[in-house]
């Protein structure tokens, strides 16, 4: 795999680590050059909206975290080395535990990622967010059903 690809894949995978470790903030800050699409009509939300609508939507509990783990799978990365920009089609399936809820399985679906490189960095650029495939019990995870994620 080459740099820019284990570049682009430890974006994808840095998003799911801030997300389950209740840093929301973080998380959002990864989108602060990317247009995010958070529903089918297009709506698009930059980073300080989408750091609004997590800590409207997202549950964290004692621990300062959603008791969730996403996993990232099968991520197909496209490169384009000489226009520094990049493609990356991904699976994300998203488990959570809690004291009376067992752990199991409540969202899965894709994302559909580009990226660019500036300065040498590479960084999203844009963010179809609303790719949500299957949903189970996300009554511990959100406060309301989200039209994506």
């Amino acid at each position: 795999m080459s740099n820019s690809a284990v570049e682009i894949a430890n974006l994808l995978y840095q998003y799911a680590e801030f997300i389950d470790g209740g840093a929301l903030e973080k998380a959002a800050a990864l989108f602060r050059h990317a247009q995010v699409k958070v529903s089918s009509d297009a709506k698009f939300l930059a980073e300080a909206d989408l750091l609004a609508l997590w800590r409207s939507h997202v549950k964290l509990y004692a621990c300062g975290t959603p008791r969730t783990k996403h996993v990232i799978t099968n991520p197909i990365i496209e490169i384009d080395e000489a226009a520094n920009s990049a493609s990356v089609r991904s699976y994300y399936t998203v488990y959570q535990a809690l004291e009376g809820f067992p752990l199991q399985l409540i969202a899965s679906g894709r994302y559909h990622d580009r990226f660019e490189r500036a300065s040498g960095a590479w960084r999203f650029s844009y963010r179809d967010y609303s790719l949500l495939d299957f949903v189970g019990d996300i009554s511990h995870h959100l406060n309301q059903r989200p039209q994506a994620f």
